[in-house]
């Protein structure tokens, strides 16, 4: 379906227009809002308001790989963009930092971690005030109440009930509830599951659910599970903005969802925790390669003093993906590599069908 005809038929849907011409349907999810205007389908929750962004889509950070390409395109096209900051020095973020600061005038994320956490780039982002940090491994009150010192909105990533139970009371103002389907560093339990469970500790807080999205329809699903907004990572691993190597982009392209699996005895070659961890502690999940393999029939056999320094220099120079190509199951959603802006229309449009077809099941007997 069209743009054009997607807007013909939400006018048929009974919505309603005002005086500007622009066209709002409320979904059956009280949250959500779908605004046809001259300039085409928006959805809007609260989380859209609270972050002055247009669609409910927040870019997840890539570690210490170079987004800011992405970031410039996905914040441009409406959504909330983050950057990371893992084993990379303080001048390299200030750089990344001032860049797409001085390309944008639209709210974004540095992302920091408990794996490791590194207390020079967390002042420094302190001193540079972006709209959010967000966090994952840890949930560090301290850092929290040194961000709301500096008007700094809080972000925490959590994978089960007790870390966030633990964000809730250090007082954080968004919890991203990530399903163990996601690529990277995540935990245990199934977004489907996780995502309502987390809404309903919430309360006032918003929930962004995170973990094998890479659709509208995904989006859609965790709209009606009572999140606010949705947190794509593998999705946007393979846009054109994207600045890593085109053959992790391909695998991720031609990849099942087997194919992306939880990394075994990851501490052999990736970083320690250097915060304490609530719940079990997070583990990696990437599209399997020799390393991976290895490190499941005979991690001994794996030296940490040869393949963890190896890992973080190829890292740091934008590679790795020949190791642990992060990527999550929603890899087998993702058929294409294309702009980051055409990206986002397409959820957007996907995501209003999948809400409609929703809609459509609800039968009125009165």
């Amino acid at each position: 379906m069209t743009p054009g005809s997607l807007k013909r038929a939400a006018l048929e849907n009974r919505g309603s227009e005002n005086d500007s011409g622009t066209w709002n349907k409320k979904t059956p999810i009280s949250n959500v809002l779908v605004s046809i205007d001259r300039m085409g389908t928006k959805l809007n929750t609260p989380f859209c308001t609270r972050f002055g962004i247009d669609v409910p889509i927040l870019v997840a950070p890539f570690g210490p790989w170079d987004e800011v390409e992405l970031a410039v395109a996905a914040a441009s096209a409406g959504c909330l963009a983050s950057l990371g900051t893992a084993v990379r020095s303080v001048p390299e973020l200030e750089h990344q930092w001032a860049t797409l600061r001085d390309r944008t005038d639209r709210p974004f994320v540095i992302n920091h971690t408990g794996r490791p956490f590194n207390p020079e780039a967390f002042a420094a982002t302190l001193a540079f005030k972006p709209a959010a940090i967000s966090f994952h491994m840890g949930v560090p009150r301290d850092l929290i109440d040194k961000a709301h010192d500096r008007g700094i909105l809080w972000l925490q990533t959590v994978g089960d009930v007790e870390g966030a139970e633990a964000a809730l009371e250090a007082g954080v103002d968004v919890l991203i509830a990530q399903g163990t389907e996601a690529g990277g560093n995540g935990g245990w339990i199934g977004t489907l599951v996780l995502v309502p469970l987390i809404v309903d500790l919430a309360g006032d807080v918003p929930v962004v659910a995170a973990g094998g999205i890479a659709d509208g329809r995904g989006i859609a699903a965790v709209l009606t599970l009572g999140a606010q907004a949705a947190s794509l990572g593998t999705r946007f691993l393979a846009t054109d903005e994207m600045a890593i190597d085109p053959s992790w982009k391909a695998r991720i392209r031609e990849a099942s969802a087997t194919d992306a699996v939880k990394v075994p005895h990851a501490e052999r070659v990736m970083p320690p925790f250097t915060l304490p961890q609530i719940g079990m502690p997070f583990a990696p999940r990437a599209l399997r390669t020799p390393l991976i393999d290895q490190l499941a029939s005979e991690p001994d056999s794996v030296d940490p003093a040869a393949v963890g320094p190896e890992l973080l220099a190829a890292v740091r120079a934008g590679g790795g993906h020949d190791l642990l190509p992060f990527a999550g199951q929603s890899a087998a959603l993702v058929r294409d590599v294309v702009p980051a802006a055409q990206l986002v229309e397409r959820l957007v449009v996907e995501t209003t069908q999948a809400l409609e077809r929703a809609h459509a099941a609800i039968v009125d007997f009165s």
